[in-house]
């Protein structure tokens, strides 16, 4: 089957961007494209002005990976995991040098970077493995699920981090999550991938509003209720109201509903109404997300895998 099919987007300089989908929506596809290690079979993407499939050495040099498995060496110290990686990269020894301890200072690790990674806890890890995919000083840093399996304390740790790095420097992020919290703090966009296509792509505000009627006001009111029924079902960011047994309390499904409730509540008044308790349950990045996606489980095809290679590489055939 086609993984991506005719996938085509734009981001810019300094631009934290984020891609969700369901497993097996062709996200890892499209990055292991974008990163140089699949070939696409057709089509062209240019990472920092380059061409992944004409130039992939100039990619990579322009580009750090953080992949979803923690990938430091256990054997090796904090510090020799990141001076091999800038001398992977032919960096003098003195610039990486420097380049390190600026890095293990920005990631909160200076302090244990000559203890062995096998003591490190996973949020040290992680961090670790940023600084050292930024030794080379990448134009575009990809981040495969940054924080999966960390606890909450180190997944805030490593999100502050990412927002420094955005604060400090032009560099652009590709992050790739499943954590909606995580996407709508982080990326200034977001696409949403599924069977190979990009269903949706905007800011996570934008995304949000694009589902229509998806904000829940529950309301009770006194006085003509019927009327107040009325009034609200005409009303165009109204999609629909219910009535729970005879009594006040309406449950209304409506566009922006922070925005609309002020408006509603003052026609309430003027109908000599009045409401005597609201609840707003404002649309979540994970109801955009359900919404254009559905429910059902999806599970990853199998993939031949090489014992030698290792599971998740590309395989020649």
């Amino acid at each position: 089957f086609t993984a991506v099919k005719d996938v085509t987007f734009e981001v810019q300089r300094g631009e934290v961007f984020g891609l969700l989908g369901p497993n097996g929506a062709g996200k890892t596809t499209l990055v292991r494209m974008l990163t140089t290690l699949l070939p696409p079979t057709s089509g062209e993407a240019r990472v920092a002005g380059e061409d992944v499939a004409r130039h992939p050495t100039r990619v990579r040099k322009k580009i750090g990976v953080i992949p979803q498995a923690m990938t430091s060496d256990l054997d090796l110290t904090g510090w020799e995991n990141i001076d091999i990686y800038g001398e992977f990269y032919g960096m003098p020894r003195r610039q990486r040098h420097e380049r390190a301890e600026r890095l293990l200072d920005m990631v909160g690790i200076r302090d244990r970077a000559q203890d062995l990674v096998a003591t490190y806890s996973g949020g040290m890890r992680r961090r670790l493995e940023i600084a050292r995919g930024l030794i080379h000083s990448p134009q575009v840093l990809f981040l495969d699920e940054p924080t999966i399996g960390l606890d909450p304390q180190s997944r805030l740790a490593v999100h502050d981090l990412l927002v420094k790095l955005r604060e400090e420097s032009e560099l652009t992020i590709s992050l790739t999550t499943h954590y909606m919290d995580e996407a709508e703090s982080l990326c200034d966009r977001i696409a949403i991938v599924d069977h190979g296509v990009i269903v949706a792509l905007d800011t996570p505000q934008g995304l949000k509003a694009s589902i229509k009627g998806s904000d829940r006001i529950e309301l009770e009111v006194k006085g003509p209720v019927d009327q107040i029924i009325a009034m609200l079902s005409e009303r165009p960011e109204i999609h629909d109201v219910k009535r729970e047994g005879t009594g006040g309390k309406l449950t209304i499904r409506a566009d922006d509903g922070a925005h609309a409730l002020p408006h509603l509540i003052s026609q309430i008044d003027a109908m000599n109404g009045e409401v005597t308790s609201i609840n707003l349950q404002r649309v979540s990045l994970e109801d955009v997300f359900i919404e254009l996606t559905g429910r059902s489980l999806r599970d990853e095809p199998a993939h031949k895998v090489s014992l030698l290679v290792g599971a998740g590489m590309p395989q020649r055939r």
